[in-house]
């Protein structure tokens, strides 16, 4: 389990545990209730504390971040896992088509959760699942899941931040015209529908950074990049142009013969490391299906 360690100086001598925890080491008031409940959760120069004792200058705080057994409702189930990286603080998989994220009705065991969880359980590793960003079922490609509450919470502060960028590759309907620009159109949920999203003006600011790569047969292949992350945003904003994403059954028109998703695929992440500043890079070829359906439009 991950420990995170504070050498009190002059400017956190005499302020209290918890405040040292919440402002300096910037945990949540959650991963502060879930430290407390370890034995050795919130150590003192070693020793147990109550986190309204205060410090002195020289004293090592150190705090246990990782999760506890019992807090993960999912089954471990093993199935198709691909891991571009992994650290004691996060994993980026690559996830393939037709693989939801999360169980629902229908999916109890065949989803990235289980297959995520299984792999932590081969590891000896106590962590629930903790996705920072989340892809369709038919999306493919890179996302980011952290091992721990606190990490999930260290990444969705840098999230739509340039410490935190992904770039997306698509195949459209049509050729959008001017050939890049930024889709700025608020987004909310559709009324009389669980699934669908819908642009509205009352909804939530929304946009989206696209570029044509290539253009040919009535298609374009498509850099896009979110800046902000709705549910549904690429797809919504590129059918709001006019040019909705090739095989999105939802957006557009679905015709399997082409390929059988939305022609959409996280491709690229540029990520600052919440704790270690190491800045990663990592890249998720394009599906096999996206490469026939660019061979076969001659993109």
């Amino acid at each position: 389990m991950r420990r995170l360690t504070l050498r009190l100086g002059e400017a956190q001598a005499g302020r209290t545990v918890h405040t040292l925890l919440r402002q300096e080491l910037l945990l949540s008031a959650a991963s502060v209730r879930r430290a407390k409940t370890l034995p050795d959760g919130i150590l003192l120069d070693g020793q147990p504390v109550f986190t309204n004792q205060t410090g002195r200058a020289g004293q090592l705080l150190s705090v246990a971040v990782g999760d506890v057994a019992g807090s993960e409702q999912i089954p471990p189930v093993p199935g198709p896992l691909t891991i571009r990286y992994e650290d004691e603080d996060l994993v980026v998989v690559e996830k393939e088509g037709g693989v939801p994220v999360h169980p629902s009705q229908g999916h109890h065991g065949d989803t990235l959760a289980n297959f995520l969880l299984a792999h932590y359980r081969d590891q000896g590793l106590v962590a629930a699942f903790h996705p920072v960003n989340r892809l369709d079922r038919g999306v493919t490609g890179v996302m980011v899941v952290a091992k721990s509450g606190y990490m999930h919470q260290r990444c969705m502060t840098i999230l739509h931040t340039d410490d935190f960028r992904r770039e997306y590759r698509g195949i459209c309907d049509g050729v959008p015209q001017p050939p890049a620009g930024t889709i700025d159109l608020p987004i909310s949920r559709q009324p009389g529908s669980l699934l669908k999203r819908s642009i509205d003006p009352e909804g939530l600011p929304s946009r989206t950074e696209y570029e044509v790569l290539s253009a040919s047969h009535g298609r374009a292949l498509l850099r896009l990049r979110p800046i902000t992350g709705r549910t549904h945003q690429l797809r919504l904003h590129m059918a709001a142009m006019g040019h909705p994403l090739t095989g999105d059954w939802l957006y557009g028109a679905e015709d399997k013969t082409l390929i059988a998703r939305p022609a959409l695929h996280s491709y690229e992440l540029w990520l600052r490391h919440p704790l270690t500043k190491e800045p990663l890079h990592i890249t998720a070829p394009l599906p096999e299906d996206m490469l026939s359906l660019i061979k076969e439009e001659k993109l």
